[in-house]
């Protein structure tokens, strides 16, 4: 885990989240604790990473997402260079359903 990024609260949040135990519950908790341009802003992110790895170029992620250039190469960085938690969520969502 990045260091700067580790600390007694974001780790209560992780903590948090593993407690979930349906897509009823999620929806609650993060209706709860983002607000909805918040929630929009991370699962746009989310779309944009699924994008870039299905090999769409960023002309097209802009149409189709409304992600700016700039958030499309953040994520496209951490595609390349993070901590490849995108890749083992779509990984286990390829698993379970066929498809990232």
């Amino acid at each position: 885990m990045n260091v700067k990024l580790s600390d007694e609260n974001t780790e209560y949040l992780y903590h948090a989240i593993l407690e979930l135990k349906d897509m009823e519950e999620c929806s609650a908790f993060f209706e709860d604790l983002c607000t909805g341009q918040e929630l929009r802003a991370l699962s746009q992110r989310l779309q944009v990473a699924k994008l870039l790895k299905e090999s769409y170029v960023y002309s097209d992620i802009v149409k189709m997402t409304g992600a700016s250039t700039a958030t499309i190469s953040r994520v496209n960085r951490s595609l390349q260079f993070g901590a490849n938690g995108y890749d083992c969520i779509f990984d286990r969502l390829k698993e379970k359903y066929g498809r990232i």
